[in-house]
């Protein structure tokens, strides 16, 4: 395998995630008056203005220009000088006959199924390397970002401002097991009065010390701190953000494939979120059951179908009971793959969906994907 893999995040103040965050509160307003709300949000924010965008089908109206102010506040912006624009309609009556009349209850009266929102393929990933069951330099990229955010909010590096990047490289030896790391970024928004040098001194102790405590660099670790000079000017008054134009850091980096399907702003009928969900926790539940100490499990759904139309199992060579072909037997047979049956497993019709925005929506507990209760049950499976 390679000897260097990297990974980035991004910080909640970051203008893609800033339209994330907005994006997963409209969604969440929605379900908490109406679980079976249907949304599809996109945002758009630019210099002076922040534009929502998109379907939404529900009992519930969202104040949508209060929860873009709430989600700005709550960042560290303030909405003075923006114009909030709006640009909303209802769900397309054919995509909604598809997913309230699926293909199989065309064709079998009763299945009480759901279709899927849409085409797609959805790919879940999971590796025995770290407790989160993630690869290390995601993980380490997400902490480095979500511990900048937390400083910066509790004031522990005055002259802080919520746009922030980071990066993290790690050598990995012959056998794939993390060695060192090699090369640590973080780009960081601050006042014009911050010296570079003083803002270097307090992100080494308050940020790259505890979030790099388990894994610390060494004498040779490069750490590039705003690289490009000053970081003064950011957020959407520098740098147009969109919905969705994350997904790498979302998911899993460089070490699986995205399906293309962006998450946030999207209810679960939209298997590009859900059928993710559900994949993660598959392949979670595969190493969590020592069946493989790597997994991706892909799924593939057609619009208005309820059953996947592909189901894939890779462990990359690392299977340890059978070969890939009987775990994706094991996986139909553990399961429920439909729509309907994904938001039954994974509870997800619940307003859950803001704190997947930022910090990757993998990996982190209290999400119902990230549970390893059906280890057991797979192994028995395959047993």
């Amino acid at each position: 395998m390679e000897r260097f893999y990297t990974a980035e995040s991004v910080t909640e103040g970051h203008p893609d995630k800033l339209c994330d965050q907005i994006a997963d509160s409209v969604l969440d307003d929605c379900l908490a008056h109406d679980p079976l709300s249907r949304v599809a949000c996109e945002v758009l924010a630019t210099r002076g203005h922040i534009m929502v965008a998109g379907e939404i089908t529900s009992r519930h109206v969202p104040r949508i220009s209060d929860i873009v102010e709430s989600v700005m506040h709550s960042i560290g912006y303030s909405t003075r000088g923006f114009t909030i624009d709006l640009l909303l309609h209802r769900q397309s009556p054919d995509i909604a006959a598809g997913v309230d009349n699926p293909l199989e209850e065309r064709e079998v009266i009763g299945t009480g199924e759901l279709g899927a929102g849409d085409q797609g393929v959805m790919v879940g990933y999971a590796c025995n390397e770290t407790p989160e069951m993630l690869p290390l330099p995601v993980v380490l990229a997400n902490r480095l970002a979500l511990t900048l955010s937390s400083v910066r909010k509790a004031g522990l590096i005055p002259g802080l401002r919520p746009d922030g990047k980071t990066q993290v490289t790690v050598e990995y030896d012959e056998d794939g097991k993390p060695l060192r790391l090699d090369t640590v970024v973080i780009s960081a928004q601050h006042s014009p009065s911050m010296e570079q040098d003083e803002l270097l001194w307090q992100l080494a102790d308050k940020v790259l010390t505890p979030a790099l405590h388990d894994f610390p660099p060494d004498e040779d670790t490069r750490i590039l701190v705003n690289p490009s000079g000053r970081f003064v000017f950011g957020g959407p008054e520098a740098d147009t953000g969109l919905t969705g134009r994350k997904l790498m850091v979302d998911t899993y980096g460089v070490f699986a494939p995205h399906g293309g399907g962006a998450f946030s702003g999207k209810d679960p009928t939209k298997v590009d979120r859900s059928g993710a969900y559900m994949a993660r926790y598959i392949a979670k539940n595969i190493v969590a059951a020592g069946l493989a100490s790597r997994c991706k499990v892909t799924l593939a759904y057609a619009i208005g179908k309820a059953e996947p139309v592909m189901v894939s199992v890779d462990t990359f060579g690392t299977g340890t009971l059978c070969a890939d072909d009987c775990l994706e037997e094991a996986v139909k047979l553990v399961f429920g793959l439909t729509p309907a049956a994904i938001i039954r497993q994974l509870d997800l019709l619940k307003p859950i969906y803001v704190r997947t925005a930022a910090y990757g929506h993998f990996g982190r507990p209290g999400f119902t994907w990230e549970r390893t209760d059906k280890a057991k049950a797979l192994r028995d499976a395959v047993e």
